[in-house]
């Protein structure tokens, strides 16, 4: 059976997509940005604060889920400028402190002209 996973702690899809789905102890997320899920608007100008933002919607969809940061095996980040990696992973690090296995890349553009988006892969058994 697939769940879609869906919660108002975290921005609502902007397309034609879901927050997450689960099926058998898997869970699939959805790219998270630093939108503040009440306005819709960006949330902070630098790095650190956009993905603390982006981070805490990801562990809303987890949690919905049934899962958090800890059950992560796998994320993709994408970043607007690659220049901002260590400053993101000194955030990153505190979310995922054992370290799932992570892709890292710049994108040229990300959806609302933020500087990051994270999404994940997680296993929570079946």
């Amino acid at each position: 059976m697939i769940e879609t996973i869906c919660t108002d702690k975290a921005p609502a899809a902007i397309g034609p997509y879901s927050q997450a789905k689960k099926a058998g102890g898997w869970i699939f997320c959805s790219g998270q940005i630093p939108l503040d899920p009440e306005t819709g608007n960006v949330v902070g100008a630098e790095i650190a604060a956009q993905t603390e933002r982006a981070l805490d919607n990801l562990a809303h969809v987890l949690s919905m889920a049934g899962a958090t940061p800890a059950d992560v095996l796998k994320t993709t980040c994408f970043l607007a400028d690659i220049a901002d990696f260590s400053a993101f992973n000194e955030v990153y690090a505190r979310y995922f402190p054992t370290g799932p296995a992570r892709s890292c890349v710049a994108a040229r553009g990300l959806p609302k002209g933020v500087l990051v988006e994270v999404e994940a892969v997680a296993y929570i058994g079946g």
